[in-house]
């Protein structure tokens, strides 16, 4: 979503830390181009003249300190004033009501309010333990109430039960008194929506808040809109009234200007963004984490979060036991390709993790995007198992066969077995004897300089159990992070001899006491 813009400000501020003192002509002429740059991502322009003007009051009148260079101050005041405009500290759904505690969903036909609707239900039964009914109020848009029906029973949602001919405001009501009889803690409207506002449309919004009292007014907005999508934020709620805002199509290729604009002009939070189609991609509003992403300084603790949900502990518990022997076989390859498509994929990966976010271009140049995943694993499922075991199995003919059958040829298989062979010497390096093994010597580097000490717990000194850290405790594991070099654009990972632009197994990036880097992945070019 904000790829252009992250690549336009990083060029501008990347520009200012370079040098060792700045004038006021220096922070004037950045400030222009950071003003074209939020102009060019559809940001209002009013919300882009106070934003500027704010950065330009407190960069020319800031304390530089003297273990800090003033380009790298100005970038502090635009971080600051991004997490700022985009509206402080995240905010969630507010729960806190006497039972039904009603949602009502509001906005523009085809923005996605059916199916933010669903996720939401879904979320909050699956995360916070709700009864959750929902009710479609769209009487005029074909196949709109069955729509959401089909949504409740793929979920497990409980839905209202459809009558022909009752008024939106009528099935509110009767909404909500049967989830007062059915004991429910949420009930979720699906109002209708229009191609435009108008005013028939507004006066039936403002009947149902009359009939339904509902706690929570969320206007779902698709955020490839633009301008378009201030315009309606302020006319909802200058007549329903809205609490807050689901921006849908994050994971989309739009420029984010509504995101940016939409808080900054309505004054309302956003609380949830939709990043994707499944029921399960419906992500927290974080304007910190979102400002660093825009900054190119990553965003450890959603990756961290998107870890723990998404790695099966007993498997990757597994998975060290092999380590530690220094075993790795084409089954273990599979299920990390696996486990990286379930975290978005390696451009997800690289966008969240600290100056990392220019290597996705490269990456993607050289051919190593997230379908080479897809056609390794088809190459994997086609192999027998004691060709998955043992690779050494694998002569011309039984090549030719797997080639057929994964839809391939000869030159990807022996990329795969390449690319698995690097590996599995990298685990017998890691699993190694020597001072306890190398990836307990990293990860416990790494856990000394973000300090949290050394036993952790996992893998004997490795990194913590992921999906029993408290969110407050990542804010800090944040913090650390970045105090630590890990949030500076460019800065790399503690213990991994910096990693000024690269990953370990992407060719160049060193570790420490290996004399050398990682073996380059199949495809990307080693750098000179």
């Amino acid at each position: 979503m904000f790829e252009n813009l992250q690549d336009r400000l990083g060029s501008i501020l990347n520009g200012l830390t370079g040098r060792g003192a700045l004038s006021e002509a220096d922070v004037s002429a950045a400030l222009r181009e950071v003003r074209r740059a939020l102009l060019e991502a559809d940001v209002a322009l009013d919300v882009v003249r106070s934003f500027t003007d704010r950065v330009r009051e407190k960069a020319v009148g800031a304390e530089i300190l003297k273990s800090i260079k003033p380009g790298q101050m100005v970038v502090k005041i635009v971080h600051d004033e991004l997490i700022e405009m985009l509206g402080g500290e995240g905010v969630g759904i507010d729960l806190h009501a006497p039972a039904p505690v009603v949602v009502m969903m509001v906005g523009l036909q085809g923005s996605g309010k059916t199916t933010t609707s669903a996720k939401i239900a879904h979320r909050l039964s699956t995360r916070e333990k709700k009864k959750v009914l929902m009710a479609s109020l769209d009487t005029r848009r074909p196949a709109a109430q069955e729509q959401l029906r089909q949504l409740g029973a793929q979920a497990y949602i409980d839905t209202l039960p459809i009558i022909s001919g009752q008024s939106p405001t009528d099935i509110a009501a009767r909404a909500v008194q049967a989830a007062k009889l059915g004991g429910h803690d949420v009930v979720i409207l699906d109002t209708a929506g229009r191609t435009h506002i108008d005013e028939p449309l507004m006066v039936e919004m403002a009947e149902i808040k009359k009939r339904s009292n509902p706690h929570e007014i969320l206007l779902v907005a698709d955020s490839l809109t633009g301008q378009d999508a201030v315009n309606l934020a302020r006319s909802f709620d200058e007549r329903v009234g809205i609490t807050g805002l689901v921006l849908t199509r994050m994971d989309g290729d739009g420029r984010g200007g509504a995101a940016l604009s939409m808080r900054a002009v309505t004054g309302k939070p956003i609380k949830l963004i939709g990043v994707g189609e499944k029921m399960s991609e419906l992500e927290e509003f974080h304007p910190r984490r979102i400002a660093d992403r825009i900054l190119g300084m990553g965003d450890i603790v959603s990756l961290v979060e998107r870890a723990s949900e998404n790695i099966d502990a007993e498997k990757a518990a597994a998975m060290a036991a092999k380590m530690a022997k220094g075993k790795f076989d084409l089954d273990d390859l599979a299920d990390q390709l696996r486990q990286m498509q379930k975290m978005g994929g390696m451009g997800g990966i690289m966008g969240m993790m600290p100056g990392m976010a220019g290597m996705k271009d490269k990456m993607a140049a050289a051919g190593l995007d997230d379908k080479l995943f897809g056609r390794q694993i088809a190459i994997i499922q086609s192999m027998t198992k004691a060709e998955r075991t043992n690779p050494d199995l694998l002569k011309h003919s039984r090549k030719k066969r797997i080639a057929a059958g994964s839809g391939t040829d000869a030159a990807a298989i022996n990329k795969l077995l390449k690319m698995h062979r690097q590996m599995a010497d990298m685990m017998k390096m890691m699993g190694g004897k020597g001072k306890g093994g190398m990836m307990k010597q990293m990860m416990g580097g790494l856990a000394g300089k973000m300090g949290l000490g050394g036993g952790m717990g996992g893998m004997g000194g490795g990194m913590p159990d992921l999906s029993n850290i408290d969110p407050r405790q990542l804010e800090a594991l944040q913090k650390q992070a970045e105090a630590a070099g890990l949030g500076k654009p460019g800065g790399g990972m503690p213990g991994l001899g910096g990693l000024p632009g690269g990953l370990p197994g992407l060719g160049g990036a060193k570790l420490p006491g290996l004399g050398g880097g990682f073996p380059g992945l199949p495809g990307l070019p080693k750098k000179k």
